[in-house]
């Protein structure tokens, strides 16, 4: 099977200079993508992101400021893409803005409703836009999610809420979408070491993790990346509307039988 090429192909990608957006960037950039990539109020250091795309080889990207929750910046940065481009190849929905929970208490409808804005809703909208300015919809489209739904992490409800808003909503895009040949799928990651990550959990989860799970237990920006990439490859084109695990098996190691096992090594009675 000859596996898809993306020189000169649009690739788009929101919140797309940190992290697993800037990962992924870079994985589709080596392939020849023009890559779109997407902040928000200023927060890339946009001369470091095109320096990592010259090391790696890639074309150098295209990086725009627009607020994924504003209609009119999604319209601008679809526009700047259409000058160049007859067709968006891949859109990843990537981003996710941090509301944190201290409790029943603390809850909120206008925190719910930030959180599904940003990091659900998009995934909608973006493709409602682009198949308003390219007249079809991207060949590939993936979001990125979590675990989050399925399990528990401390001040995590908001986010968690919004990527199980983002799973449920794919099979039903796909139900409408399919027929056009597009093709959703949401890659679910746990532990991956992102700035939002950081947010949610404190500066000393990551220690705290290595010292319980070990280094096995992340992710890496890159390993998701790869897994985006190969989604769109090609390879895997009999998957459209899945909800796929990144996690190097690590649900079936991480439990209290693990713990257990290590007891002594981690100073447990």
């Amino acid at each position: 099977m000859t596996l898809n090429d993306f020189h000169g192909k649009a690739v788009l990608i929101t919140g797309g200079t940190k992290g697993i957006g800037l990962a992924t960037g870079l994985a589709f950039g080596r392939h020849g993508a023009h890559c779109y990539l997407t902040h928000r109020w200023g927060s890339a250091d946009e001369s470091e992101v095109r320096a990592k795309f010259a090391a790696a080889g890639a074309p150098e990207p295209a990086i725009v400021e627009a607020d994924v929750s504003k209609d009119p910046e999604t319209v601008a940065l679809l526009e700047q893409v259409r000058k160049d481009h007859e067709r968006l190849e891949v859109f990843l929905s990537n981003v996710c803005v941090v509301q944190i929970a201290q409790g029943v208490e603390s809850y909120s409808r206008r925190a719910l409703d930030k959180s599904l804005e940003y990091s659900a809703w998009p995934l909608v909208a973006y493709l409602q836009h682009v198949k308003r300015t390219f007249g079809r919809y991207p060949r590939y489209t993936v979001g990125t999610s979590s675990d989050g739904p399925d399990n528990y992490y401390q001040g995590y409800e908001y986010v968690a809420l919004s990527k199980a808003v983002m799973e449920a909503l794919c099979p039903y895009l796909v139900r409408h979408l399919a027929p056009e040949g597009a093709r959703i799928n949401i890659l679910r990651t746990r532990n991956v070491l992102t700035e939002s990550a950081l947010a949610v959990h404190g500066e000393a989860y990551p220690e705290f993790v290595r010292r319980y799970g070990g280094e096995s237990h992340f992710i890496t920006c890159e390993q998701v990346a790869d897994a985006i990439l190969a989604l769109c490859s090609g390879l895997f084109d009999a998957f459209n509307g899945q909800i796929l695990n990144v996690d190097k098996g690590s649900p079936f190691a991480d439990n209290l039988m693990r713990v257990y096992r290590h007891r002594e090594e981690y100073g447990l009675p």
